[in-house]
């Protein structure tokens, strides 16, 4: 067997030259490391691998001669691509990743999703960012990726959805986005915001506000009308407010008063009480043309909401009762507990990760449809005489 350094384009030497002389050393390759070892290349691979063809005299040949070389191993990404599997699993968040992770439900969802995924030997690369962040959609064209999951619900014309679809990557979605292609965890999202309606309905509210999830791609705050409303919006925002009007707007009747956030954030909800329960200087409205339940479209506006009321001055449940979406832990409000519809975060995730291994698997999972159930809490009560 030759020694490396005698100047062969095999060698160290020889492959580093043009290198050496600006002070950097080439890196290893197999290549070089089986020359040494004096096997072929495939036998090397072979014997990083830990393939019982390779006897152990000759294996512990290839990994002396590896050390001496500083060579480290085959580039795991490399070869997991010669193998079809990037072993990465994209998740979209649709949103800013600092926002995914204060939501107690995406946490919990991550979380449930990532155990299944790392139960197939991948990891998640979270996506975050707005539709037409042109970074965002850079990371959705070029990153290797075995299959991607909408984790947040998502827009059905969101363009990253129409990168994967065209390089036929899998794509799972949380509710939503609904396009052909598309495998589907899903919920009755119109049909638990009727129960909450017909809740309220039931307690004799009739002065109901809404405070909506963010409508669409370009974030805004403010009252949800016009051309605006008009527009089929997220999915998730879209069928929460179509259930909520379906008991509590009458035939004929003005659409319900309703505020759409630029996030789900507490912060937001409570910008969302001040502009459903107070005049344009900031004062508190009088009764009659307040308000007496607010339905907000997740449990942190709703905290929100709670929050912002108290600091007005007004008693929940007795002055206003206030309810929410999802079922997650609400510490900020002590002892009070939300009005809301309960979601099985964790079961969200575990069915998209199943769907994952599914697809991978070369198969075709089935659609999921997940319960929800109507929790009552002490935040919603008769309203006020």
């Amino acid at each position: 067997m030759r020694e490396a350094g005698q100047g062969d384009a095999g060698s160290v030497d020889g492959a580093g030259a043009a290198e050496r002389g600006s002070g950097r050393r080439a890196r290893p390759t197999l290549k070089q490391v089986a020359a040494r070892a004096g096997v072929s290349t495939s036998t090397a691979s072979l014997a990083f691998s830990g393939d019982a063809r390779v006897v152990p005299g000759t294996r512990e040949r290839v990994l002396a001669a590896a050390a001496e070389l500083g060579y480290a191993g085959p580039d795991p990404l490399a070869r997991s691509l010669r193998r079809g599997r990037s072993r990465v699993v994209g998740v979209v968040v649709g949103d800013r990743l600092g926002y995914a992770f204060a939501d107690p439900l995406a946490v919990v969802q991550l979380d449930a999703l990532a155990d299944e995924v790392g139960a197939l030997g991948a990891g998640l690369l979270l996506i975050g960012g707005v539709e037409d962040d042109p970074s965002r959609l850079a990371v959705v064209e070029q990153a290797p990726l075995d299959a991607v999951v909408f984790a947040t619900c998502g827009g059905d014309d969101d363009p990253a959805l129409d990168l994967l679809l065209r390089r036929r990557v899998p794509v799972v979605g949380v509710e939503g986005p609904y396009r052909d292609g598309v495998h589907l965890v899903d919920l009755d999202n119109r049909g638990a915001a009727r129960q909450v309606a017909q809740h309220l309905a039931g307690l004799g509210h009739a002065a109901v506000g809404v405070v909506a999830l963010p409508w669409g791609p370009h974030r805004r705050r403010g009252w949800l009308e016009g051309a605006r409303r008009s527009t089929r919006g997220y999915n998730d925002a879209w069928e929460r407010l179509a259930g909520t009007e379906d008991v509590l707007r009458g035939e004929d009747a003005p659409a319900l008063r309703t505020w759409e956030t630029a996030t789900n954030s507490r912060e937001e909800g409570e910008a969302a009480a001040r502009a459903l329960l107070c005049d344009g200087a900031g004062a508190l409205l009088p009764a009659p043309r307040r308000p007496t339940a607010v339905v907000a479209q997740s449990d942190l506006l709703a905290v929100g909401v709670v929050q912002a009321a108290r600091a007005l001055g007004l008693r929940v449940p007795q002055e206003l009762s206030v309810t929410g979406y999802d079922g997650v832990e609400t510490p900020w409000l002590g002892e009070d507990r939300l009005t809301t519809v309960r979601q099985p975060a964790a079961d969200r995730g575990r069915e998209a990760g199943r769907m994952v291994a599914t697809l991978l698997a070369g198969g075709v999972p089935q659609p999921v449809h997940l319960p929800v159930e109507l929790v009552v809490g002490t935040t919603s009560a008769s309203p006020p005489r």
